[in-house]
């Protein structure tokens, strides 16, 4: 339950912060987070890398549109698919959240030296490369 508690209250904290200072929702900047990364990408391939309704991440992108953070192309293999581009103002913005969610790890791993950071970085990596990680056999995910 502690890296739950650790992941939680930093996403807490984190969110909390881009809600207040970018009037954005976690699901918003998620997307943009997404587009940013994978320029190109459709709407509902969103829905692969972050589990969401549709209807929620139709209204995202349309607030990510609305403020000029990404732009519609249509797509050259499916004329019906749009591709989702960022616009340098939605990297440039992507650009600050990144780094402060970077300046409130710094915070939160300050509890840790140098060895311990290593180490728990060396773990995390080691999780997050199994197969155990997205899947459970305990919650009857197999």
């Amino acid at each position: 339950m502690a890296v739950s508690y650790v992941v939680l209250a930093n996403n807490q904290v984190t969110n909390r912060y881009i809600e207040r200072r970018y009037d954005m929702p976690v699901h918003a900047w998620s997307a943009l987070y997404a587009i940013v990364t994978y320029p190109g990408l459709r709407a509902k391939d969103i829905q692969h890398l972050f589990p969401r309704p549709q209807n929620t991440i139709s209204r995202v992108v349309a607030l990510l549109e609305r403020r000029g953070l990404v732009r519609q192309t249509v797509s050259d293999q499916d004329g019906r698919a749009k591709s989702l581009m960022p616009t340098a103002e939605g990297k440039k913005l992507l650009g600050e959240m990144k780094a402060k969610a970077l300046e409130r790890q710094e915070e939160m791993f300050s509890a840790l030296d140098d060895g311990e950071r290593r180490i728990f970085l060396k773990l995390c990596r080691k999780i997050a490369a199994g197969e155990r990680l997205c899947h459970s056999e305990a919650m009857g995910d197999s």
